[in-house]
């Protein structure tokens, strides 16, 4: 890409990444909503994933001690407040855990990251310093698989409600204030992409951007799918379960 795109054709662009590259695409995810998972494979996902979320909020405070205005701040910071929340046991995080609970995991396993595997670990790592590390620019861009998530979000409560008799609505009840959220911040990023990338340099760092979080996704589901789907091989000191 050498000319400069329109704010539509750059958003396009954008679009056509995480229509081939986001994880929706993954086999673990089609065996997790198609309910093909036994439970112990589910707990690794959810075990896995909680790494993820607890994560967000270091990631989101990164980037917001780097924000300029105070505009921009109470706008980044509002993300920082949906995973923690105002108070202890409310926010995304504390959801997450009732969801590990639900499927019956020990939380104070679950909150120790003992079972974490160590390819989840490098990817999620990765993300956080990609967003401490990058431009500010490339930092809000690569939240953009935001755009992605209420779909996937869809796909995965309809499919584990109706595949596994182990989920309850109550244990997937982070997902239902998820995607509202996941579209107003992504609604923020995107417009912000689009009016500060203003040269085709700037443009391609975006997308890469979004590529890099894409990957990253991707890597975690890879890790999940090889240590409890094929080959098998689960990682000293990982997570085994029981099913």
């Amino acid at each position: 890409m050498t000319a400069l795109l329109s704010g539509e054709n750059l958003e396009r662009s954008l679009r056509q990444i995480g229509e081939e590259r986001y994880h929706h695409r993954h086999p673990f995810h089609h065996l997790m909503r198609d309910g093909k998972l036994n439970r112990g494979q589910v707990q690794a996902w959810a075990l896995n994933r909680y790494y993820y979320q607890a994560r967000i909020p270091a990631k989101d405070a990164f980037l917001v001690a780097r924000l300029p205005t105070p505009a921009l701040r109470r706008e980044w910071r509002r993300r920082i407040l949906d995973h923690d929340g105002e108070d202890e046991g409310t926010g995304g995080i504390a959801r997450w855990l009732k969801l590990t609970d639900g499927l019956g995991l020990d939380r104070e396993y679950v909150t120790s990251l003992r079972g974490i595997l160590p390819g989840t670990k490098f990817a999620v790592e990765a993300y956080v310093h990609f967003v401490d590390e990058k431009t500010l620019l490339e930092a809000i861009a690569s939240s953009l698989t935001e755009l992605f998530s209420p779909a996937i979000i869809g796909e995965r409560v309809e499919g584990m409600l109706k595949g596994y008799p182990f989920v309850t609505s109550e244990t997937l009840a982070y997902f239902a204030k998820r995607p509202p959220q996941a579209k107003k911040d992504s609604d923020f990023a995107l417009d912000y992409v689009k009016r500060n990338a203003r040269t085709p340099a700037e443009q391609r760092a975006v997308l890469a951007a979004l590529e890099f979080k894409c990957g990253v996704l991707w890597s975690m589901l890879d890790a999940l799918h090889f240590a409890y789907v094929a080959p098998g091989h689960i990682p000293p000191g990982a997570f085994v379960p029981k099913d």
